[in-house]
């Protein structure tokens, strides 16, 4: 198959989008498939996350982009619905695939269209959402009406949890599919939970028992409520690790000063990290999934979430971890604290959360994405022989 990938963002930056992308390359190189992704031009390559021609055997064509203000890991590119056009013509691929599809997507989708391409378009970023958390909120009717253009004109889209598919339906976007994310259960694991680095960070009480770890993993960001976590900064006997980077990590050093920051973690050093948490704890309001709990549930941990978005299905409310109301940090800091003080109880829901998450292999899920495309690739055949 021939495949073209439409990337609101990719590499070099690191987030849920580009996690996704990475994991349906490896498998669409296994299976022999040519593949193009379209993306915006990074800056901030590193060693860790170079800004390559080819990734996983998939040609990378980058587009002019700028920074967003204030973000400046995030860019968006630039470049009218005919170069995109040109583009995709050039390359004459099966289907469009359009991740997280927004202001590029938008111009894919038409292009596509125009082309009489079939589109696949997967919705993972709650934009109009985050309007009002960037002091926006005037935006958020015309960032609605965007993703609902660009959703009715793509052949079908796949939305990752239960709430984001009512989400949209309840926008009018009728063609609407369930499509999750995968996790990868060899690399998390509660087998690489490190003594060590739990010591070096977190230490002991003064009776002498470890310092219990509470994590969050994820980009430090106004959507992501991170400041929300102070609610549990002071509770005797744990320690808040923040792993992640974002423009917001030298105000939330100062508001969580008694936190530890690692920084951006990836790999091996991640996975071990997320072992070594006690709790998992996410207070963004606005994750259409959030593959990082099921990391950190790969790995053992139990959850507290907010209860809206992608939360909702991951996380078994009582068996797993716990759901809290959006805004009431109250039941944060209450339920955080029923887990940790009860050894047996959060030992439990920690067992049943790896349970919850094994056979979520991303092969499994990118065989998924396949099907989809097949069905779009032979409606719009169809559609063509009359």
């Amino acid at each position: 198959m021939r495949i073209a990938i439409v990337a609101e963002s990719f590499l070099p930056q690191m987030n849920g989008v580009t996690h996704s992308i990475l994991r349906i390359l490896d498998h669409f190189q296994e299976r022999g498939d040519e593949v193009l992704v379209i993306a915006p031009s990074g800056e901030g390559a590193s060693a860790v996350f170079p800004a390559r021609e080819r990734v996983a055997g998939a040609q990378v064509h980058r587009l002019p982009a700028l920074p967003v203000a204030g973000y400046p890991n995030v860019r968006v590119a630039f470049g009218a619905v005919p170069k995109v056009k040109r583009i995709l013509r050039a390359f004459a691929p099966d289907v469009v695939h359009l991740a997280s599809p927004f202001e590029l997507g938008w111009r894919a989708v038409r292009a596509a269209d125009q082309l009489g391409l079939p589109t696949i378009a997967v919705y993972q970023t709650e934009v109009p959402g985050y309007a009002a958390r960037y002091g926006l909120p005037f935006l958020e009717n015309w960032a609605w009406q965007r993703v609902e253009a660009i959703h009715l004109l793509a052949d079908r889209t796949l939305a990752p949890s239960t709430f984001a598919f009512n989400q949209l339906r309840g926008r009018g976007v009728l063609d609407v599919e369930l499509w999750r994310r995968g996790v990868d259960t060899v690399r998390f694991t509660p087998s690489k939970r490190d003594a060590a680095w739990r010591a070096s960070v977190a230490g002991c009480t003064r009776e002498g028992r470890p310092v219990k770890v509470i994590g969050y993993v994820g980009r430090l960001a106004a959507e992501k409520q991170v400041e929300d976590l102070h609610v549990l900064a002071d509770i005797p006997g744990t320690k808040l690790v923040v792993v992640g980077d974002g423009p917001l990590r030298t105000q939330l050093e100062a508001q969580l000063p008694s936190a530890h920051f690692a920084g951006f973690q990836g790999g091996e050093d991640l996975a071990r990290i997320v072992a070594s948490f006690d709790l998992f704890v996410h207070p963004g309001e606005f994750e259409t999934f959030c593959q990082t709990i099921q990391e950190a549930m790969a790995s053992g941990v139990p959850v507290v979430a907010t209860g809206r978005g992608g939360p909702l299905d991951l996380v078994d409310n009582s068996k797993t971890g716990w759901l809290y109301s959006p805004g009431r940090l109250d039941e944060l800091r209450s339920y955080a604290l029923d887990l940790l003080g009860d050894d047996a109880k959060r030992a439990a829901f920690a067992a049943a959360a790896w349970r919850s998450v094994q056979g979520r292999s991303w092969r499994t899920i990118s065989e998924q994405l396949i099907g989809h495309y097949e069905a779009v690739i032979a409606r719009r055949a169809s559609l063509a022989a009359g």
